[in-house]
């Protein structure tokens, strides 16, 4: 957009140095009394400033409608932009609730697991204490 406003003050530049130089040649070399001259020079600087004074009122225009463009192109642009964020919020939300639901259900299993591993242990060491005093026993029955 920069590009396109560079170029259009160059042209506008260009076109009015242009207009300057053309006139000032062309009066230079017309063979003309004073008051002619004179008259010639007003005419032509009030065309000039009337071909100025449009040309800037163009650019005007042309600007305004290129910050209404860029202003309506970025509200676009942000809206969409809240679109694809909400999404991606809804969708992290998603695999959040997914992970606390598979790490529930695996600490669930692992818990499961863990007091079925306790009881058995718990079955093994009661045994072991059994067998013990039972041969201890028996071992002074023998002696």
């Amino acid at each position: 957009m920069s590009d396109e406003s560079g170029v259009g003050k160059g042209l506008i530049i260009g076109f009015l140095t242009g207009t300057v130089v053309g006139s000032i040649v062309a009066l230079l070399y017309a063979p003309k009394s004073g008051k002619e001259f004179r008259s010639d020079i007003k005419e032509r600087s009030d065309d000039f400033r009337e071909d100025a004074e449009s040309y800037i009122e163009q650019a005007k225009d042309k600007a305004n409608a290129l910050i209404n463009d860029g202003k309506k192109k970025s509200e676009k642009l942000i809206e969409e932009t809240k679109t694809k964020v909400d999404n991606l919020i809804d969708e992290a939300e998603k695999i959040l609730a997914d992970a606390k639901d598979k790490t529930g259900v695996v600490v669930e299993s692992g818990k499961t697991k863990f007091d079925g591993e306790k009881n058995k242990i718990k079955s093994a060491i009661k045994a072991g204490v059994d067998t013990y005093k039972s041969e201890k026993t028996d071992s002074k029955k023998d002696s």
